[in-house]
């Protein structure tokens, strides 16, 4: 009795000893990073907009042509389905580390017939058999104790990265509704364009058919006959670029939609919507919360701190139990009697003694991976307000040179209505009300082209500032505080 006591203090001894060997290396947990907290929009001098973009953004602009077009994009597009499945997988991955937490409990059952050989360990003829039956029915029980927290940070680890796919979702659908909306006005202004161009084409028709007839009866040099002639081929290129644009953009549309350009619906003119620029209140702040990239790398972030975790989790040793209770017989017709009872208790403890050197290794890229992690979200604050401010200035730049494009656009109907006069009172020929009315559909077509761009700006605005994506989650400074708590509000998918 006392060597076995001491047989089991000199056991016990050892696994203390290898217990401490194998802790011995681990590293320090590492602390969060310390991340931004706000967007450096500092110094950006913006107008006020209403407020942030709602989730239907498209909507403000009344225009049931695009609501539709939206909605077969986000139900049918190659690339959002793409994400999506990027997102079932994510998820599906932080099922199965859930799964591998605690206790598992297994069945099993099963029954064999074997034949001894005569030449055995035990000849069959000492049993007097040859063959026999093996029937197993039993249940076993197994639990890691998770001390360390190591299969938890795994765990932790794979929700956070099911939460960068689903912003990584969102990301992908706004940059598909903000492509649907973007071509889908630039083939509206097309459509105004082309009206224009049709316009001024008949206007320079009538200027070439004067200037033939003034040549023809030899008021003027047959040079001016051939100067309008240029003027009418210009006017035909212009009308053939527009249209061939526009051609573009519903192959653009198409391809967004998934499907081909003969299915694509067929579309209505309808006028260009105004723009709204400006930045709402505390964007350098709310951004964070409202743009989808910039959470998918928080996320990323608070993964790859969960994976430091998990990586030094490595180093601590591993108990487990597993236990197991059932019925075992060579006697079917004995299986369930008291007698084939069999039970079994197995604990397990295991040590990293010998493998120091890839843990150190593995742990070292993990946080290579938290480094590269962090200078990624960096980047994307960076970016985001780089995108911001330069969407925000061409909004301004454009409403400047709007304004100073109105300033020509009334002084071309001001010579044109004094052309018109003078050509009533017999004053003038027609050449001169012609021209100014050609300088005029000159000057509207510049107008649409400028509207068409600051509505295209405004757009990338809408999608600068996250196109109606919401953070359930506000107010964290730092990516340890959204361990468990929060995930992202899809209200818009």
């Amino acid at each position: 009795m006392k060597h076995v006591r001491r047989c089991t203090r000199n056991a016990l001894a050892s696994a203390a000893l290898m217990l401490l060997a194998a802790c011995a290396g681990a590293p320090a947990k590492l602390a969060p990073p310390a991340l931004p907290d706000e967007v450096p929009l500092a110094g950006l001098q913006a107008p006020t907009r209403a407020g942030w973009p709602a989730s239907s953004w498209w909507q403000q602009y009344d225009d049931p042509q695009l609501d539709g077009l939206m909605q077969r994009a986000l139900r049918q597009s190659p690339d959002l389905a793409l994400a999506q499945s990027r997102v079932r997988d994510a998820r599906e991955s932080a099922r199965l580390a859930a799964a591998q937490l605690g206790l598992s409990l297994n069945g099993s059952a099963q029954v064999a017939r074997q034949r001894l050989s005569d030449h055995g360990l035990i000849p069959s003829r000492l049993l007097g058999f040859n063959w026999y039956n093996q029937a197993d029915l039993g249940v076993q029980l197994q639990y890691d104790f998770d001390w360390w927290g190591k299969k938890r940070a795994t765990m932790e680890a794979s929700l956070d990265q099911a939460r960068a796919a689903e912003a990584q979702h969102s990301a992908a659908a706004l940059a598909i509704e903000y492509a649907v909306a973007d071509t889908y006005f630039g083939w509206q202004a097309d459509q105004q364009r082309l009206q224009i161009a049709d316009r001024l084409l008949a206007t320079q028709r009538a200027l070439a058919a004067i200037a033939r007839l003034r040549v023809k009866q030899g008021v003027d040099l047959p040079d001016e006959a051939q100067l309008a002639r240029a003027r009418v081929a210009a006017a035909r290129e212009l009308r053939v670029a527009i249209a061939g644009a526009a051609s573009i953009r519903r192959v653009a549309l198409a391809s967004l939609l998934g499907i081909a350009p003969a299915q694509l619906p067929t579309l209505q003119p309808r006028p260009l919507p105004a723009t709204d620029g400006g930045l709402p209140p505390g964007a350098s702040v709310d951004l964070l919360a409202r743009r989808p990239d910039i959470a998918a790398s928080r996320w990323q972030v608070e993964a790859a701190l969960r994976n430091t975790d998990a990586a030094r989790g490595e180093f601590f040793p591993d108990l487990s139990i597993s236990a197991l209770a059932g019925l075992s017989s060579i006697d079917l017709g004995k299986l369930m009697t008291a007698g084939s009872r069999t039970f079994a208790l197995t604990p397990a403890l295991h040590l990293p003694i010998f493998n120091s050197g890839s843990l150190k290794a593995n742990y070292g890229m993990s946080k290579a991976r938290l480094d590269a992690a962090v200078a990624q979200y960096d980047s994307t604050l960076l970016g985001a307000a780089r995108e911001v401010a330069t969407q925000v200035l061409n909004a301004q730049q454009l409403a400047a040179r709007r304004r100073e494009q109105q300033v020509q656009l009334d002084a071309d109907r001001q010579l044109l209505a004094s052309a018109q006069a003078r050509a009533r009172q017999g004053v003038r020929d027609g050449r001169e009300s012609l021209a100014a009315q050609a300088q005029l559909l000159q000057q509207r077509d510049a107008a649409v082209q400028l509207q068409a761009q600051a509505l295209s700006v405004d757009l990338s605005l809408i999608k600068a500032l996250g196109g109606g994506y919401r953070l359930a989650d506000q107010g964290h400074s730092s990516p340890s505080s959204t361990a468990t708590a929060g995930a992202v509000d899809h209200e818009r998918h």
